[in-house]
């Protein structure tokens, strides 16, 4: 089996993953229906997600001329219990996750998720998926608290990938994302990190900044072993 010069790889949840553009779609257009806007394409949720479903909402809404924030919050809310009951109807491991995760455990690499989700959903999706457990850590976008700003610790942040690192006991993490978000928080924390582009990459994959890029996860641990 090939060796990889890592003792942890990281993962983002959305189009990393997990092919979970449906759900949210679904989530974003029950809340512009009851705003009274009119509902976008499902598949376009797809240039929507990275940022975390307040930025994928608010995406929506500005996009028909917005709203002030206080009659924007009571539609984030409903979207957030909407997609808390409804976030695996249609969700989906990627082709070669379980064999990925099995080829890292195989070599004695932990795997943790680092995503923008509320770590709720995160873990419900996770667990709906009979694949929570196969992970040291899941890190949501709010299980770092706030910020000095007041706003959540989240990718493109650098500490949330120091946090799964610690929480995988230290060593040499790679990360794996499909975002902009991804890449930024991977090279502020210093970490390797290899582009999805079979995901819901917001710029062509190769020109997300990322140390290598795969088309698809039985791509990886080749990828991780040439980085």
């Amino acid at each position: 089996m090939t060796a990889i010069p890592f003792d942890a790889v990281g993962f983002d949840l959305d189009g990393t993953l997990l092919d979970t553009f449906r759900d949210l779609g679904a989530a974003v257009n029950h809340a512009l229906e009851l705003g009274g806007f009119e509902p976008v394409p499902v598949g376009s949720s797809k240039d929507l997600i990275g940022g975390g479903a307040k930025i994928m909402l608010a995406r929506a809404v500005e996009a028909q001329g917005g709203l002030p924030e206080e009659e924007f919050r009571p539609l984030y809310k409903a979207m957030l219990a909407f997609y808390a009951q409804n976030n695996a109807v249609h969700t989906r491991p990627y082709p070669g996750v379980r064999e990925t995760l099995d080829a890292l455990d195989a070599m004695g690499v932990k795997s943790a998720v680092v995503t923008n989700k509320f770590e709720e959903f995160a873990r419900s999706i996770l667990t709906q998926m009979g694949l929570a457990e196969r992970f040291v850590t899941i890190i949501g976008g709010n299980s770092l608290g706030k910020g000095p700003d007041g706003s959540f610790l989240a990718k493109p942040a650098p500490e949330p990938l120091w946090a799964a690192q610690e929480r995988c006991g230290g060593g040499r993490m790679a990360f794996v994302g499909d975002s902009s978000y991804d890449v930024k928080a991977a090279l502020a924390a210093g970490v390797p990190v290899v582009a999805a582009a079979y995901g819901y990459c917001d710029k062509p994959a190769a020109e997300l900044g990322a140390h290598a890029v795969i088309d698809s996860l039985d791509q990886l641990v080749p990828a991780l072993a040439a980085l």
